[in-house]
């Protein structure tokens, strides 16, 4: 009988929470406590099930070991494993130091491969507790709100085919990848930071995973011109909400028309002005539900990765994308942006299957001054 391969879960459970709030992470409790009470709710742990239900087809040749509860033990029994609980936690009160504590167990049992869900703060501790260790194999399902590191799977299923094609090869390939996070708080006060804490070894399946985010390409001011003169040009209306994400590009937009933009934050523009700033998903939906007219979603891909959408934009979650409609996406990238990719699709991770699957195929994508592309969207 062949020996059953070893899989370790951990499953922060309030990683992404402070998305669709606007609070861009949510690393500590003091921010934890008060995503909560804007109403926030838990994403890592139906991304982590995203992922399991992929999984589930291995588990009779898989010993899955997680920690209890919320933590990766509720996640597992509802994709039909059997998992071998270790390890303590306060349910409802579980921090950093659990997520670390969790990774040395996984260590220390020897499994084959570490699987987390979380953000760039989750894989820090990763890093932190298992960096002695690089014989040990992670990979990160994407479920904070930042993600900057090159752990993470391109998707939740992308994660869960990378486990499968991992533990069933019998002479499976790792690579290192990049561990990076930035300072919260100078986040939310518009300065990016982004730091290089370390390597982490995951496996070598580039087509399921994300590169780590680029430091950014300087855009011309003449493409930014462009790009305004295009966006105005093709049908900027006074009656037509504006939703402008978050972006180097989308803020440089914005100052062309003589509007000031948060850097980090999703903006709304009504009329040739700024009516609402760093708003969050339910912000969102009641200035739509109070103007009912016309709304169009202006972002652009992140530098490197190519995510249009789940990285850094929860605000604009998967209710508000399909309620406005594909068509009303306006994506604004210049040629040098769409040139890091290597040919690699724009790419969607919004949580919600049906929605990421609406996005997929062929958008117009801005470029300049009457100069657009037509690129692909896809999820891998």
């Amino acid at each position: 009988m062949p020996e059953l391969r070893r899989l370790g879960l951990i499953v922060n459970p309030v990683a992404g929470m402070g998305g669709k709030v606007g609070l861009k992470g949510t690393d500590g409790a003091e921010i934890v406590k008060e995503a909560r009470l804007l109403g926030a709710y838990p994403e890592a742990p139906r991304r982590a099930t995203d992922a399991l239900r992929i999984i589930s087809r291995i588990k009779d040749d898989t010993q899955l070991f997680t920690y209890p509860e919320e933590m990766g033990e509720e996640e597992a029994r509802n994709c039909g494993f059997t998992p071998s609980v270790v390890g303590s936690i306060r349910s409802g009160e579980t921090s950093s130091e659990d997520t670390h504590r969790a990774a040395v167990e996984m260590s220390d049992l020897g499994v084959d491969l570490l699987l987390f869900a979380g953000g760039d703060g989750t894989a820090r501790d990763i890093l932190r507790a298992i960096g002695r260790d690089r014989k040990l194999t992670v990979l990160g399902i994407p479920a904070g709100v930042k993600m900057h590191s090159a752990v993470f799977a391109i998707t939740p299923r992308n994660a869960g085919e990378a486990v499968v094609t991992f533990l069933t090869n019998s002479s499976p390939r790792t690579i290192d990848a990049e561990v990076m996070d930035i300072d919260e708080s100078s986040f939310r006060k518009g300065v990016v930071a982004a730091r290089l804490y370390g390597y982490l070894k995951i496996p070598e399946e580039r087509r399921f995973m994300q590169s780590a985010k680029s430091g950014g390409i300087q855009t011309k001011r003449e493409v930014i011109q462009g790009m305004a003169a295009e966006l105005v040009n093709s049908g900027e209306k006074e009656d037509c909400l504006y939703i402008y994400g978050p972006g180097t590009t989308t803020r440089d937009i914005l100052a062309e028309l003589g509007l000031e933009k948060t850097l980090l934050g999703v903006d709304v523009v009504l009329g040739g002005q700024v009516i609402a700033k760093d708003v969050n998903e339910l912000e969102l939906a009641r200035l739509l539900d109070g103007k009912k007219m016309k709304a169009k979603i202006v972002v652009t891909a992140i530098g490197n990765q190519g995510y249009i959408f789940g990285r850094g934009n929860q605000q604009v979650s998967p209710e508000i994308i399909r309620r406005i409609g594909k068509e009303n996406i306006v994506v604004v990238a210049s040629k040098e942006k769409l040139a890091s990719l290597e040919g690699r699709p724009l790419l969607v991770d919004t949580g919600r299957e049906e929605v990421d699957k609406m996005l997929e195929g062929y958008i117009r994508v801005i470029t300049g001054f009457n100069d657009y592309v037509v690129y692909k969207v896809g999820n891998q």
